[in-house]
């Protein structure tokens, strides 16, 4: 499993967590919102940000339907048309280019999820490092193999697909010319939920797959990100907003900056926890050896006493023979005078 370089940023186990913050529709179409967010994402730590290029007319037909509205009660989008709602969302491609010259400024690695060939061709002509395919267009294969033969590192969302998709997916992706490739373990429900999530696919996405693999969280909170950490992940991808009370097509399941700053953090910390297999006190720990229990005379004894059990016990600190031989001490003679206090070592006896 190599590690790979996304736009000078290393990423495998051995570096922390790479982390994206979504703009996505969250500027609700004003570009002063959308810089506002970048400075945020810069300030809260994150490693990247990405927004989406396409318009309604990439995406859908202006057609006014049952097959174009969206009826499940339960959506956040319910009663929506999907061309009216991609209006709503999009970002203008006009902006693009201020966006990604603001991420730069700040240290921020800029880039975007295309949905169509023409918008891969204009990313293209933005010079952006990188790209991700959404969980809804992992099966448009031909937009991955146009997106492949740029060779930049790609980013992939899995939700919804079977192992049957995704196999195909990822082989139209390297045939097309993907040399560094990171999956995204992903479940496309707007919140997910932590029990819907289901991150022990992480370790073993990345065997079948031989690539990186990672967590684009669309739960609320940073628990899930956390724990994904502990199974292998090694990007993160989560949305983010100023506040969720500005509203906006994905305010309600995105984090706000010091939810941002916390999912950087908190997720570094837990990659640090991992280490490696490890027994036995650490370098840091043998200062502490000494406040371990031992056998230390409690009364005081003369030479020729015999130990008992109301002239020794085990107690701290760990100066003294270790509790596994006070057994075989009692009952045994002391040579010599020995204080109370005293650790209790071989050559008392």
């Amino acid at each position: 499993m190599k590690d790979i370089n996304l736009a000078g940023r290393m990423i495998g186990p051995k570096h922390p967590p790479f982390i994206i913050a979504e703009m996505s529709g969250n500027h609700n179409q004003s570009l002063k919102k959308a810089l506002e967010i970048v400075e945020a994402a810069a300030k809260a730590g994150a490693h990247a940000l990405k927004i989406q290029t396409y318009t309604a007319d990439t995406m859908t037909l202006n057609i006014d339907n049952e097959d174009f509205n969206i009826e499940d009660k339960s959506s956040l989008w319910h009663k929506n048309n999907l061309y009216n709602l991609y209006q709503q969302a999009y970002t203008p491609w006009e902006w693009h280019e201020e966006i990604f010259e603001r991420c730069r400024d700040l240290g921020l690695i800029p880039f975007s999820t295309p949905f169509d060939k023409t918008a891969v061709d204009f990313l293209e002509d933005l010079n952006i490092p990188m790209y991700k395919i959404a969980s809804f267009e992992n099966n448009d294969i031909p937009l991955i193999k146009k997106v492949a033969s740029t060779g930049k590192p790609m980013i992939i969302s899995t939700g919804m697909a079977t192992l049957a998709d995704l196999d195909e997916t990822v082989r139209a992706a390297r045939d097309a010319g993907c040399k560094d490739l990171v999956l995204l373990k992903c479940t496309s429900t707007y919140p997910a939920t932590p029990s819907n999530t289901n991150i022990s696919t992480i370790p073993h996405m990345k065997d079948l797959f031989g690539c990186q693999v990672g967590l684009s969280d669309h739960t609320l909170g940073i628990g899930v990100s956390i724990a994904s950490v502990a199974t292998g992940a090694t990007v993160i991808e989560k949305h983010l907003t100023i506040s969720r009370t500005d509203g906006g097509v994905d305010a309600a399941f995105s984090m706000e900056p010091d939810e941002m700053k916390a999912l950087v953090e908190e997720t570094q910390r837990a990659w640090k926890s991992l280490g490696q297999v490890s027994y036995g006190p650490t370098e840091a720990e043998k200062k502490s050896m000494k406040f371990r229990r031992s056998i230390y005379v409690v009364k005081d004894v003369k030479a020729g006493d015999m130990l008992t059990k109301e002239n020794i016990r085990i107690i701290r600190p760990g100066y003294g023979l270790a509790p596994k031989y006070y057994e075989n001490l009692i009952g045994k003679k002391v040579v010599k005078e020995i204080k109370a206090g005293t650790p209790i070592n071989w050559d008392i006896l």
